[in-house]
């Protein structure tokens, strides 16, 4: 039987964070009104719902039990770093904006 990681906590705390950076730049987006002009809104509301759910994933796995639990733990790392994609993505997009 595989061991279990313990890399929960991690993610759930990790995810946490940048859910509130993510709420930072989208609120921030709003206020600029330059959320109508980009994709970046867009971007950043999918990296939102991504960590939210990583977030929630990671949370059923530390409270379960041993086999739903490394489910619930390998299925919030993989909708974390997708939500880290989408991130990556707001972040190149802001870049070019600026740069412009």
């Amino acid at each position: 039987m595989e061991e279990r990681s313990d890399k929960s906590p991690h993610i759930l705390n990790t995810s946490a964070t940048l859910l509130g950076l993510c709420f930072i730049v989208l609120t921030s987006l709003k206020l600029n009104n330059k959320a109508e002009a980009t994709l970046i809104d867009e971007f950043t509301a999918i990296a939102i719902l991504m960590f939210m759910v990583s977030s929630f994933l990671s949370f059923l796995s530390m409270r379960s039990n041993r086999i739903p639990s490394q489910r619930y733990e390998k299925f919030a790392d993989f909708i974390f770093l997708s939500g880290l994609f989408f991130l990556f993505l707001t972040t190149i997009l802001i870049l070019f904006n600026f740069i412009q």
